[in-house]
């Protein structure tokens, strides 16, 4: 039976990568269902190198941003997984924090009240990630059951944070996020 991955993206420059975890998880099963913050969905849906078209084609599913209205159904089959990927320190503080004020948001927030497994691959450089709100949203998500990968690179595959403006999305490590993924 196929389950059902909720690939969540924010803005970081990764999310213009979005085609490569897609292809790697259906490979291994998932069925993907993509959701976007609405500045990663801006990027995708407005810039001209913009790929929102492909990454629909990709799922077989509508790209979600924004929550729907009350009265509409839901257009996604519910998750059986969440990655979050990539995960900015603006989200990353605001989930820890509890606040849905997204689509997003309301996902993972939920998500971990529904015992969910979630996988977060942040993407930051070395001085967002040095502000004490970083380290302390990373200790209360993964007390709360969220695998963080986040670390020395070495040995865990997490993201390591680079400097200011020399982050590098092609040696983003996707695969070390869909391996923490459940089988």
């Amino acid at each position: 039976m196929t389950q059902t991955l909720y690939l969540i993206a924010c803005a970081a420059p990764p999310a213009r990568r979005l085609t490569t975890p897609i292809h790697t998880a259906k490979k291994a099963g998932w069925d993907v269902c993509l959701i976007l913050t609405p500045s990663a969905y801006r990027w995708a849906a407005e810039d001209p190198t913009g790929n929102l078209d492909e990454l629909r084609g990709l799922t077989g599913h509508p790209v979600r941003h924004s929550y729907k209205l009350p009265s509409e159904p839901d257009v996604l089959p519910p998750p059986d997984a969440l990655l979050v990927a990539p995960l900015t320190s603006n989200t990353l503080n605001k989930w820890a924090a509890g606040i849905s004020d997204t689509l997003a948001l309301g996902l993972v927030t939920e998500g971990i009240g529904l015992g969910l497994p979630i996988v977060a691959l942040p993407h930051w450089n070395k001085a967002q990630g040095a502000h004490p709100a970083v380290r302390r949203s990373v200790a209360t998500l993964r007390e709360a059951g969220v695998t963080v990968l986040l670390g020395d690179g070495q040995t865990d595959g997490g993201f390591v944070p680079h400097p200011p403006r020399q982050g590098d999305p092609d040696a983003y490590p996707w695969d070390a996020a869909l391996a923490a993924l459940p089988a």
